[in-house]
């Protein structure tokens, strides 16, 4: 048995992106502690219902604050003195770069990074984007001195990770996402109705929310019955969008946006075709849902979401930050509704054969115990 400490940044991603990981490892013996920002009640109820114990510890997921940041590197050097873990899994930049510097010299412990997508320091060209990505970059590479192994979500980031030299290609593997519950999101049929389109995100602009707004916008004036739906959480990022520019979207009847939810299975269930007009992922995981519960995907050619699609089989790609090229999608699906059947079905079948969940851990255990 191993003490593994599994590191994030927001309580509510242990529990959606990393839960059935958490089962699989305490279903095979481990003692596990999730480590994320303080947590409500219920979250902390819902993780130890997972069989893990709750540690919360200071960070912010955005922002460039040093001194917020130190306070985030001795939290954990504390933590990892108290817990003594045998195994330490970290995820999304922050809790990578801090936890891989603050293992520091305790040799017992083994060190893992899940990067989950490259985030807000690699997109962009601007001189800000240019010094955050060489920030990062330099934060990156020392905190991965320790990693035993850098496991990515899509070869592009692997790629990127490798020609800035911050880990080597010896320590990298690659992984088809988090992986999705094909039980618990079962392939379901259409509904009768107006055809419907859904987004799933948080309120970001790198999500693609403002194309999908303007190509809502013009498939109305081709298919005036179509419904745009929106549904995600607010995001106070410095990328994020805000709800008084939703709500102008609202007003003028290019999308419905349904608020924030907890299981995403209705709306999915309620839509006919699922687009991401995103520009960068590391696999995006409500994708992977909606092609479990057998739905045609529409999402952008950029890293992590093209792997969710073979084109003509079970969606279709567009160019990303191309709102007339997604307008043009979308009204191809209206006007070609008899192949949303065999689309949703090959989303299906696509799911069970390559980003099945149980799949997905076995390999991550693979990775992190056979070595």
């Amino acid at each position: 048995m191993a003490k593994i400490v599994l590191i994030g940044a927001l309580p509510e991603s242990l529990t959606i992106f990393r839960g059935d990981l958490i089962r699989s490892l305490v279903g095979a013996g481990h003692e596990v502690t999730a480590m994320a920002t303080p947590a409500e009640n219920a979250q902390i109820e819902h993780i130890e219902a997972l069989g893990a114990r709750f540690r919360s510890y200071p960070v912010r997921r955005s922002g460039l604050n040093p001194l917020t940041d130190i306070v985030t590197l001795f939290a954990l050097r504390k933590a990892f003195r108290e817990l003594d873990p045998d195994v330490v899994l970290a995820y999304t930049i922050k809790p990578i770069i801090w936890s891989g510097i603050a293992i520091g010299r305790l040799s017992k412990t083994r060190f893992f990074a899940l990067v989950t997508g490259l985030g807000f320091a690699f997109q962009g060209r601007t001189l800000f984007h240019r010094i955050l990505r060489s920030v990062a970059t330099f934060l990156y590479r020392t905190a991965l001195r320790r990693a035993e192994a850098v496991i990515f979500q899509n070869i592009d980031n692997q790629k990127t990770f490798i020609e800035l030299e911050i880990v080597s290609q010896s320590k990298t593997y690659v992984v088809n996402g988090s992986g999705v519950d094909t039980n618990r999101f079962a392939r379901v049929a259409f509904s009768p109705g107006p055809p419907t389109f859904l987004l799933i995100a948080r309120l970001l602009s790198e999500k693609g929310l403002r194309e999908y707004a303007a190509a809502a916008r013009l498939l109305k004036e081709r298919h005036p019955e179509a419904i745009c739906q929106l549904v995600g959480p607010l995001d106070p990022s410095p990328d994020g969008i805000t709800l008084e520019e939703i709500t102008d979207w609202q007003t003028r009847g290019d999308i419905r946006y349904l608020g924030d939810t907890r299981d995403v299975r209705p709306y999915i269930a309620g839509c006919d075709i699922y687009v991401l007009p995103s520009y960068h992922e590391g696999m995006p995981r409500t994708v992977l849902e909606a092609m479990a519960m057998g739905r045609p995907i529409l999402t952008t050619d950029v890293p992590g979401c093209r792997e969710t699609v073979e084109p003509g089989t079970n969606g279709y790609l567009v160019p990303k930050g191309d709102a007339n090229a997604l307008a043009e999608r979308m009204s191809w699906f209206i006007e070609h509704a008899d192949q949303w059947e065999s689309m949703g079905q090959a989303s299906r079948r696509m799911a069970e054969q390559r980003f099945d969940v149980r799949r997905i851990n076995q390999e991550m255990m693979r990775i992190i115990f056979s070595r």
